[in-house]
């Protein structure tokens, strides 16, 4: 094994956070060695993917209520020391204009999520990062006031370390989970639970949502806990497949249905497909149907193959006139279009996942800095920490909030002098 040179600053993963970081360690610390190493053979393979390769680089209103995992005290914190204006300034700096669109998400100008990788990885040799990769980590250590870090290709010292690892989604994009070992190894603990979030969910073969493959369509979807309570809702668009369910309401409600699962099995997940209508004021339409079918007064608010779907699987004939329906079978019908129990069979795992729940709490972190309370010199950013966010461009938003603030704290470091 070859010693490379040490540095003053290693920032190990070099993903959305990790570039961040690195930047801003430069920036705050202008002259000092920056080495940023990642184990991807390419490096921003999330970055490129992101928003359907557009990259939602943010969203136009963010806060902690749109974030899971740590306190919202802690998460809302680090959001403040990096914001949404903040993100807008500096992409527009590097020369990358964002755009709202209806749904509040930001995206650059150009549509293409390659503007957004390139003018990072331009800012990171700007500041004078040196990038390595592949370079995957194999162990971290503390030596004598100094780290050491280094795998099959070598090793190297620094005086400041900045984990940006990610957690364990889309691990052929290089987060396979290896950074909570350098973690753990620096002292650091994990949550009970590190699982998949943003994630599609799977039903059971034959389930006749998975029939309708294609079909989307605007709902409601709650978790209820075994006894009924409400745990968690969410609103927007669905999409059945021929595994099961997507989009961007059935990702948001992932992690918590999972969540609530974990710990109890009777939790349910229930689909409400007309969410502006109250039972009572749909039984009222019903009755006043007349000698209309059902079917025929769903297809006009409803896509045609999932109204008879939904009519069917209230057991109802879908030629069968209002005016014929049982008082019975107008409540079965109700019950189907907005209290459906959706029987999960599981979810598609971190290759499909977005986002990964859990990781290192906040609370072993000074959120000032985001630097380890058990490891001096030591930092922690982005997904590794247990935060996860909606939809929406919330999860880049942590990385840029989050990796700003370690970056600037690790220059900082250097600059005062900081492990000498």
């Amino acid at each position: 094994m070859t010693l490379s040179p040490s540095t003053d600053i290693a920032v190990i993963g070099a993903g959305a956070a990790g570039l961040m970081a690195a930047i801003q360690a430069g920036r705050s610390a202008p002259g000092a060695q920056i080495v940023a190493l990642d184990g991807a053979a390419k490096l921003g393979a999330k970055i490129l993917v992101a928003g359907g390769g557009r990259c939602n680089v943010t969203h136009e209103a963010v806060d902690a209520s749109d974030y899971a995992g740590s306190t919202p005290g802690a998460i809302g914190k680090v959001l403040r020391c990096f914001s949404v204006d903040d993100t807008i300034r500096f992409f527009s700096e590097l020369g990358v204009p964002l755009k709202r669109e209806d749904t509040g998400k930001l995206f650059p100008v150009s549509n293409r999520a390659r503007t957004v990788l390139d003018a990072l990885l331009a800012a990171a040799r700007d500041t004078g990062v040196e990038r390595l990769y592949p370079r995957r980590i194999a162990y971290l250590e503390r030596d004598e006031g100094r780290f050491r870090l280094g795998g099959p290709w070598g090793e190297m010292t620094a005086r400041q370390v900045i984990l940006a690892t990610g957690g364990k989604s889309l691990p052929k994009s290089g987060s396979d989970g290896g950074g909570y070992a350098l973690a753990q190894a620096m002292g650091h603990s994990l949550t009970p639970r590190i699982f998949p979030a943003l994630v599609p969910l799977l039903l059971p073969a034959g389930h006749f949502l998975r029939e309708l493959s294609g079909v989307s369509f605007d709902c409601a979807l709650t978790v209820t806990s075994g006894t009924g309570k409400r745990l968690h809702a969410v609103s927007g668009a669905a999409l059945c497949t021929h595994f099961g369910l997507s989009g961007p309401a059935v990702l948001d409600i992932s992690r918590y249905w999972l969540d609530a699962r974990a710990s109890d099995s009777n939790a349910a997940l229930l689909l409400n497909v007309l969410p502006a209508d109250a039972p009572d004021r749909l039984d009222e339409l019903l009755r006043g149907l007349g000698r209309s079918t059902p079917l025929y007064a769903l297809t006009r608010r409803l896509p045609d193959r999932l109204a008879r779907a939904l009519v069917i699987a209230a057991g109802l004939d879908p030629s069968l006139p209002a005016s014929q329906l049982t008082r019975e079978a107008r409540r079965a019908l109700i019950i189907t279009l907005t209290a459906l129990r959706l029987p999960i069979a599981g979810d598609r795992g971190f290759t499909y996942a977005e986002v990964t729940a859990g990781g290192v709490p906040l609370s072993e972190l000074r959120l000032d800095t985001m630097e380890s309370r058990l490891c001096a010199g030591l930092y922690l950013c982005g997904e590794i920490c247990d935060v996860d966010g909606r939809i929406g461009g919330f999860n880049f938003q942590w990385a840029w909030a989050s990796g700003f603030t370690a970056g600037t704290a690790a220059g900082r470091a250097v600059n005062a002098g900081a492990g000498r």
